[in-house]
């Protein structure tokens, strides 16, 4: 995914319920709960981490008991330092209070800054992730000299890799749920997003070497979702233990559809879309959300809407005319939709549809257009579509000129596709000179379509 490209809209939810949605996290609510319970008598390390023997009364606490224990009160401290939660006051002794985004998070901050908190978190969590789980750390403690050295050559770890192993992944999963015209997007497969950042995309047919790569990658996929999960991320349903009952044997990719839910699928949900837009806004991505173009002029939403997702493109355009006059509105989309330039027939069939959604109130604007070369077929269909009596019957050139205009515009938005092609010979099945006609058409797309 390159950084110069515009990722497709995110629709994002009003950031009034993300902020509830994050304040009733694990990850956050353990780690306030954290921050609450700390007092004089806590102590920290050099790194701000608890120190060891206070992690149990932290788990206590939190009501956390069980093997993973431990593991998750450490990690919610990390986060409620992290996140500002908790602040250390002397590094030396170590000792800690509480920290100035406290009260952000317990009923002093916006919407906005329980946000900025709990992406602070997140950040904790995601680094956590990326660490593989060091099975081997005790053995490479001591070097075969026994010197009691930590021997990372020993340690097959490549941080910064692993790093970008689950920014890709998160940034594909992110891009399959922003392109997803549904209303909630689909679950994932794991396998599936496994293979999008290890099988090559002119890869034909997957080598053994690349299957099993997208197996191990599957596995350590599985530990961070779930590790990814209680941050409120993604909604994920995890591997199929049973397919895990060798351990020393990797599950191969599914074949068959019907069992690739026991392979885990991984579903971001809207906390998590607006986590990975910030994420990538600060990685310099174009990352716009739905609504971005709402105080901007009808140029701009006719251009900047002509690549989004049919879905997205409705939403943007709906918010964009909720803040305008419908008469004005319509003047100022059918100014914006002119022009002979190659984007111009996509930016008409755009206006053509933003125009579907004004009320009988624009209809003086589209009889003002009715003799414009360019804006006069569009005009005549919103009228017959609304009821308009008194609609002048369009010129043969007309009828072909927007036939013209219309196709470019399907081929702008969607390439040669089956269903333009049958269009295309639907025309040519009831007109028998269609294409002895309309090669004359003075359209600057004609020689294209």
């Amino acid at each position: 995914m390159s950084d110069s490209s515009t990722l497709p809209p995110a629709r994002l939810h009003p950031e009034a319920e993300l902020a509830r949605d994050a304040l009733s996290t694990p990850l956050l609510s353990r780690a306030v709960r954290l921050a609450r319970w700390a007092g004089p008598a806590t102590r920290v390390d050099a790194g701000g981490g608890l120190v060891e023997e206070q992690v149990p009364a932290a788990a206590e606490a939190l009501g956390l008991s069980g093997e993973d224990a431990a593991a998750d009160a450490a990690e919610a401290w990390r986060a409620a330092v992290d996140a500002g939660l908790v602040e250390v006051t002397d590094e030396e002794e170590g000792t800690v209070a509480a920290g100035a985004d406290l009260g952000t998070v317990t009923g002093g901050g916006s919407p906005h800054e329980v946000l900025e908190v709990w992406l602070a978190a997140l950040e904790t969590v995601l680094a956590d992730a990326s660490v593989p789980d060091l099975g081997g750390l005790v053995d490479a403690i001591a070097a075969e000299d026994g010197s009691g050295e930590l021997d990372l050559s020993s340690l097959d770890w490549d941080p910064e890799a692993d790093a970008e192993f689950l920014d890709g992944v998160l940034g594909n999963l992110y891009l399959l749920t922003v392109g997803d015209d549904a209303a909630e997007a689909a679950p994932v497969p794991l396998p599936a997003l496994a293979a999008s950042v290890i099988v090559p995309d002119d890869m034909g047919e997957p080598t053994d070497d690349v299957l099993e790569q997208v197996s191990e990658a599957m596995m350590r996929l599985d530990d961070q979702f779930r590790m990814l999960e209680p941050a409120g991320l993604v909604e994920y349903q995890p591997v199929d233990e049973a397919l895990m009952a060798d351990a020393d044997e990797e599950p191969a990719a599914p074949v068959d559809d019907t069992e690739v839910s026991r392979y885990g699928m991984v579903r971001l949900t809207p906390l998590g879309v607006y986590g990975l837009r910030a994420r990538l806004l600060e990685a310099g991505f174009d990352a716009p959300a739905v609504g971005d173009l709402a105080d901007k002029g009808a140029d701009a939403l006719l251009d900047g809407t002509a690549v989004f997702p049919p879905a997205a493109a409705h939403a943007e355009t709906e918010q964009w005319l909720t803040r305008r006059e419908p008469l004005a509105a319509a003047r100022e989309l059918l100014a914006a939709a002119r022009g002979t330039d190659e984007g111009a027939p996509l930016r008409r069939l755009r206006c053509q549809q933003a125009l579907s959604l004004v009320g009988a109130g624009a209809e003086p604007a589209l009889r003002e257009v009715l003799d414009d070369a360019e804006l006069g077929g569009l005009a005549r269909v919103w009228l017959t579509e609304h009821g308009a009596a008194d609609v002048p019957p369009p010129s043969e050139a007309m009828i072909f000129w927007l036939t013209i205009d219309t196709v470019a515009a399907q081929l702008a938005a969607e390439g040669n596709s089956e269903e333009l092609r049958a269009l295309v010979e639907g025309l040519a099945a009831q007109h028998s000179g269609f294409f002895s006609t309309v090669w004359r058409v003075d359209h600057p797309a004609t020689a294209d379509v």
